[in-house]
């Protein structure tokens, strides 16, 4: 791969789906494609060098949320490396088109897309819940991950560490029938503009620092989703799979403790949906990861203090994975053994 050609079995004209030619990140640099993996899936590719020494880097975005996460940054990641942000399953512009939402799933819808489209180990910078699926991932199939920036991620809380109106939003969308025809309700009441201020105002400690032209880009993304079919589905269906994962607190810290890449954990102080504490104690049970805490800042730290964000992670790229370590394994190739 070189310059800015998609790579091979991608196209951004793809008849099944219209989400190429409508990308909200182009203003960043972003050139969307659609690759079909099991269904269509659209990503975004920001460019870069394809130097073999240094790691590709995959941006996973977290819940309810898409490639926009990323617009902030990426263009100066990708002065550096190869840069691709992929909009999983139920969100950002990918439809669910008859699969699973679940973390689980967008973990194997993951896998497919390091090794159909990135096709060589990359580093992985997730978000929330793509924090969580890129560290399954990494567990599951080690040979497709170079190293780790998990961004706040999804990790177990107490009850004492959780924020009260977080709680109530989890614990409804935990009720069976009840909560998805809540959820629906609300958003279907809610205009788009309204919603993005809302998600900003949840996951910003200011939201005075949410770019003019980012939320704009966000509300021109919700009112196209809005058109799709089963968008809070896939967002119920997403919800409950993360808090299955993180309920069984002993299987993930010992899933965390199994990963031998380089891990980079970063989070805001001031996190209202995974509380600082949280992440805490995962860098006091990871004692060989790089941790590092932004003051001030909220659960999507790329986009409030992306000058902070880039200074960290570029640093640490540095540090810590280049030269790109050797694997034992063939990214390109499934379990099975087929390219």
């Amino acid at each position: 791969m070189s310059g800015r050609e998609p790579p091979a079995g991608t196209s951004s004209s793809d008849g099944a789906s219209s989400a190429a030619a409508f990308v909200p990140s182009a203003r960043w640099g972003g050139a969307g494609h659609v690759v079909d993996l099991g269904g269509p899936v659209h990503w975004v590719d920001f460019g870069g060098p394809d130097q073999i020494d240094r790691p590709p880097v995959v941006l996973v975005h977290g819940l309810g949320g898409s490639h926009l996460n990323w617009v902030t940054v990426a263009p100066a990641l990708a002065r550096q490396s190869r840069v691709f942000a992929i909009d999983l399953a139920g969100f950002g512009l990918t439809p669910t088109a008859g699969r699973s939402a679940s973390v689980q799933a967008n973990t194997q819808l993951l896998d497919r897309f390091l090794r159909r489209v990135v096709a060589r180990p990359a580093v992985l910078v997730g978000n929330s819940m793509g924090g969580m699926i890129s560290m399954l991932q990494t567990d599951a199939q080690p040979d497709t991950v170079a190293g780790l920036v998990l961004v706040d991620p999804s990790v177990p809380q107490t009850l004492r560490m959780l924020d009260r109106q977080v709680a109530l939003g989890f614990a409804v969308m935990a009720l069976p029938i009840v909560g998805a025809r809540l959820s629906r309700r609300i958003r279907n009441r809610t205009p788009a503009r309204v919603a993005v201020q809302q998600v900003v105002n949840l996951c910003f400690a200011d939201p005075g620092r949410m770019p003019p032209e980012v939320f704009e880009a966000g509300v021109a993304l919700a009112e196209y989703r809005a058109r799709l079919p089963d968008e809070e589905a896939a967002f119920i269906v997403a919800a409950r799979s993360l808090l299955r994962v993180v309920q069984d607190r002993n299987g993930y810290e010992a899933l965390m403790r199994r990963i031998t890449v380089p891990v980079l954990l970063v989070h805001g102080s001031h996190d209202r949906l995974v509380a600082r504490a949280a992440a805490d104690a995962v860098a006091a049970n990871n004692p060989h990861w790089s941790y590092t805490v932004f003051d001030g800042a909220g659960h999507t730290p790329q986009l409030e203090v992306p000058e902070l964000f880039l200074a960290e992670t570029l640093g640490w790229l540095d540090r810590s994975v280049l030269p790109v370590r050797p694997t034992d394994g063939d990214p390109t190739r499934t379990p099975d053994g087929r390219n």
